[in-house]
């Protein structure tokens, strides 16, 4: 950005008397930083379940992105494609997969997004030691079908005997 400035640029939307980013923030700051006042920005009309897409789209894209961050982008991502009412579901058998639409977008299978939303359901201690990678991936999916009860008592005992499940 210090030498050729900006190229890829933002995107926003109009609200209200002025614009929300939906993607750009961290060139934004980047630029702010090194005292750029320009910057090239795309304004689109969207709705909040679009922006909530794009900026998911856009975020999930980035390296060393934490476990929670992924599990609550998909999370995210997978609510407003719903609130869409948008074809989101394909009926597998008797199942319904939205997860499939959301991994048609995605680097990642349905069966691995649907783990990294179950992650959404640990307690913030323990999704913490997942993104240090304290507690593995896998570990903490079986983990976070616990009750917030029995989450809460594990963690007590990690704490008193200082290990984790593996």
């Amino acid at each position: 950005i210090a030498l050729y400035g900006v190229l890829s640029p933002l995107l926003a939307r109009p609200v209200g008397e002025g614009y929300e980013i939906i993607s750009g923030h961290r060139r934004r700051a980047a630029a702010l930083r090194l005292g750029l006042d320009k910057l090239p920005v795309l304004v689109r009309d969207m709705t909040d379940d679009e922006a909530v897409i794009l900026m998911v789209d856009s975020n999930i894209q980035r390296e060393n992105l934490l476990p929670s961050e992924k599990a609550f982008a998909y999370k995210m991502k997978l609510e407003a494609m719903k609130h869409q009412g948008k074809a989101t579901s394909r009926q597998l058998g008797t199942k319904s997969r939205s997860d499939e639409q959301l991994a048609s977008d995605t680097d990642e299978s349905a069966r691995n997004i649907q783990r990294y939303i179950r992650l959404t359901n640990l307690a913030k201690p323990l999704l913490d030691m997942v993104d240090e990678q304290k507690i593995a991936f896998s570990p903490a999916v079986e983990l976070s079908y616990l009750t917030k009860q029995e989450q809460a008592e594990l963690w007590d005992i990690i704490q008193s005997e200082a290990c984790t499940p593996s």
